[in-house]
């Protein structure tokens, strides 16, 4: 019996039915009751209509199956039946281009996964592949649904075959504003990009008190699996704020980096920031001594237009910078080393960070430029039983298979295999620049000096004055700024200062470019 039949005892006509469909869509719009809101602004998050009234352009969210039920029966289910079954689903705008969004509202079940939860998700995530869209999952959800048994289960494992299938196809972004425990976790780790905010939000595969059981440890769930361990421990979360608002305001942001699929470019605007500005800050930003540290986010902000741009894990392996930002307009993808962070050597985190950032890069057709001033990879029994020469070779393998346009720029210091993993001409890089300041070699100049000339040294009357003597030696001969452009390995050693119009004018050269690779079903990365 309808609604309005049970009120009046008469079917309905047609405006009557208009009229039931408002109420019926009304209790759908507001939620279990007033009280289970005020407890979830009490622990200081917004309901998932809030945030996705944030997300999307102002009037634009076209939901999909707001009136779904479950129909499972048993443990008191069949007498709770709320429409939405605990998942918002839709489509809208952001910055006039569509996006699809899924939102757990935690008010409905803790915004736990059952069968229908499930195949709502997966009906949005269908819908955002095959109409070529980025899809936003906005999680704040308490993991299966526990009365519903193995269906529930089954419904995740939907849901990270479509993660999976979408991957490099169309952007996703995790977005985690509340718990997300167990199985659930694997989902935001298989998308592109995910978000936290602090205090709100954790993920974790076995909870504190499991830990507790197994171990002994006591911790609690922020300390377990909270938005800055994430963002600086384990490298899970991308990015971390300290309230929704920001939060959401920051994923559109990067959604306006990024294009709608694999096989569209980056949306580009109008710059006001000229191309060919002049950079001469740089010549006093980049000390000349490659033993004297600086911030490579300075020489990022003088590069890109308006100095602006958007750090990628920017509280993770610190000593490799991955960033998204313009120039002249067009959306590029900027790996750099950092002096400042273990003078910018490359290790496991690192390698492993950087790789993934070339990969999401090289799927959605945005261009790559890496700065180098590396000093080789980080020495160290820990680094070589953790496998760095398996990580540092994901690096590489992701530069290699990379097809975008590549420009590569040596700053000072490029020694060793390091040199040649961050994007060589030798690997494939299309343009590869130097300043007047770079050193390009196998190793440093002390280092090859006692190697080559240790004999010497050794017979010396004064070793020390005969190791100064050799250092020099090596460096004029083999290390000196030209020494690379003379046998072709650098395109160019051009004058810091004009860095930012050389970029330029790669990057418009390089607009059309095509590679193919060879006909396979994948390959097989180092892992």
């Amino acid at each position: 019996m309808t609604v309005l039949e049970e009120t009046t005892g008469e079917p309905a006509d047609a405006r009557g039915r208009v009229a039931e469909l408002h109420v019926i869509r009304a209790q759908a719009m507001a939620g279990p009751s007033e009280k289970a809101t005020e407890a979830q602004h009490a622990k200081g998050k917004l309901t998932a209509r809030e945030r996705i009234e944030l997300l999307l352009d102002p009037g634009s969210f076209q939901e999909v199956e707001q009136l779904r039920r479950h129909r499972a029966t048993g443990f008191g289910l069949e007498a709770k039946k709320p429409y939405t079954d605990g998942v918002i689903t839709g489509w809208g705008t952001v910055e006039g281009r569509t996006v699809f969004v899924y939102a757990h509202d935690f008010r409905i079940f803790g915004g736990a996964l059952g069968e229908a939860h499930a195949t709502k998700i997966h009906k949005i995530m269908d819908m955002a592949i095959a109409a070529g869209a980025p899809l936003v999952s906005l999680n704040d959800g308490a993991g299966a649904r526990i009365q519903e048994g193995v269906s529930a289960l089954a419904g995740y494992g939907g849901i990270f075959q479509r993660n999976t299938k979408a991957s490099g196809v169309i952007p996703q972004i995790s977005v985690m504003l509340g718990p997300c425990a167990g199985g659930a976790a694997y989902s935001p780790a298989l998308t592109d990009f995910v978000f936290m905010v602090r205090e709100t939000s954790q993920m974790f595969i076995t909870g504190p008190d499991v830990v507790k059981a197994v171990t002994g440890e006591e911790i609690t769930q922020n300390g377990l699996g909270g938005a800055d361990v994430h963002a600086e421990t384990s490298g899970v979360c991308h990015f971390a704020y300290d309230d929704e608002e920001t939060c959401i305001a920051e994923v559109r942001y990067l959604l306006s980096l990024l294009p709608q699929n694999n096989r569209e470019n980056p949306p580009r605007v109008e710059s006001s920031d000229p191309a060919d500005r002049r950079g001469d800050v740089l010549l006093d930003l980049v000390p000349a001594d490659g033993n004297r540290p600086y911030d490579m986010t300075k020489v990022i902000e003088e590069l890109v237009d308006d100095g602006d741009y958007l750090e990628v894990h920017e509280r993770w392996a610190r000593n490799i910078l991955c960033a998204l930002g313009r120039l002249d307009g067009q959306v590029v993808g900027i790996i750099a080393n950092q002096p400042q962070v273990l003078a910018g050597v490359l290790d496991i985190e690192a390698s492993e960070k950087a790789a993934r950032f070339v990969q999401m890069c090289d799927a959605f057709n945005i261009p790559i430029i890496t700065l180098l001033d590396v000093p080789g990879f980080l020495p160290g029994v820990d680094q070589e039983h953790g496998g760095i020469i398996r990580h540092g070779a994901k690096l590489l393998y992701a530069y290699c298979n990379a097809t975008v346009p590549r420009i590569s720029l040596i700053l000072r210091k490029a020694y060793g295999g390091a040199y040649i993993v961050m994007d060589s001409q030798s690997i494939g890089a299309d343009l590869t620049y130097a300043w007047p300041t770079n050193e390009i070699a196998v190793m440093g100049a002390e280092g090859a000096a006692n190697v080559i000339f240790r004999r010497q040294i050794a017979d010396a009357e004064d070793p020390e004055a005969m190791r100064q003597k050799m250092v020099k030696e090596y460096k004029a001969e083999l290390m000196h700024p030209y020494y690379a452009a003379e046998r072709g390995l650098v395109d160019d050693v051009i004058d810091p200062a004009e860095t930012r119009e050389v970029l330029i004018r790669s990057l418009a050269m390089l607009q059309s470019k095509h590679a193919d690779l060879p006909s396979r079903k994948h390959g097989n990365p180092p892992q």
